[in-house]
């Protein structure tokens, strides 16, 4: 029997049927150099191991790959901006508690790539629906100075009633250290002195993540 093209396929069983390979065949569209569309996807996800791994991979990484030039790298780098906008998209209308895979999903589209520490604070209102995610701290490859007063200056400007933390490891470890254990703290208690809430901090890693709520750390 004659294997579906990947848009055949998805026509007659549906996108979730598809594997990696041939999703990421669907966006290549088409092979280059006599090389076909579905050789290149698999050949792509051998290469970097795995989806998460091509779209967040930078030009010169993509580029290393033969028939990889610059109209798939676009391709690449619009289908993953796309996938951060929709996880934008769906964190403003949740509430953050009810559904909290919606808020990891939308920090890794954000901090996982990312090749310094950034660290980034959710702020909420009283009914746990954002009203602004805000990178609030710039740092180097292994560590990022935070200060508790800006976040809780910040939380005060907008009114908000609780807040979310994030930060990312560039490493891809996403387990946290005694300086993040020690930071959060420090936010913690300044936030409590004015009644905001510190709901999670959650360290963001490659294709992982670790919860101080769910550690029970707060």
């Amino acid at each position: 029997m004659t294997e579906l093209a990947p848009r055949e396929k998805l026509a007659i069983t549906g996108a979730e049927s598809l594997s990696d390979a041939e999703l990421l065949a669907i966006f290549l569209r088409t092979g280059s150099h006599g090389i076909p569309v579905m050789a290149l996807a698999r050949q792509m996800l051998n290469e970097f191991g795995s989806l998460y791994r091509i779209m967040t991979a930078n030009e010169t990484e993509l580029s290393v790959i033969k028939g990889v030039g610059m109209a798939k790298i676009t391709q690449l780098h619009a289908i993953a901006e796309l996938g951060r906008r929709f996880f934008a998209s769906q964190l403003a209308r949740e509430n953050v508690m009810e559904n909290p895979q919606v808020t990891r999903h939308y920090l890794q589209s954000v901090l996982a790539h990312q090749e310094r520490e950034i660290f980034m604070a959710l702020f909420l209102d009283n009914q746990h629906r954002v009203l602004q995610a805000q990178k609030m701290f710039t740092g180097s490859i292994a560590s990022v100075e935070v200060h508790p007063r800006e976040i809780v200056r910040e939380a005060l400007k907008l009114n908000a009633a609780a807040v979310i933390l994030a930060h990312n490891h560039p490493s891809g470890i996403a387990e946290p250290s005694r300086a993040d254990r020690d930071i959060t703290g420090k936010v913690g208690q300044a936030c409590a002195l004015l009644n905001i809430r510190l709901l999670d901090h959650l360290v963001i890693g490659h294709g992982e993540y670790t919860s101080f709520a769910e550690r029970g750390w707060l």
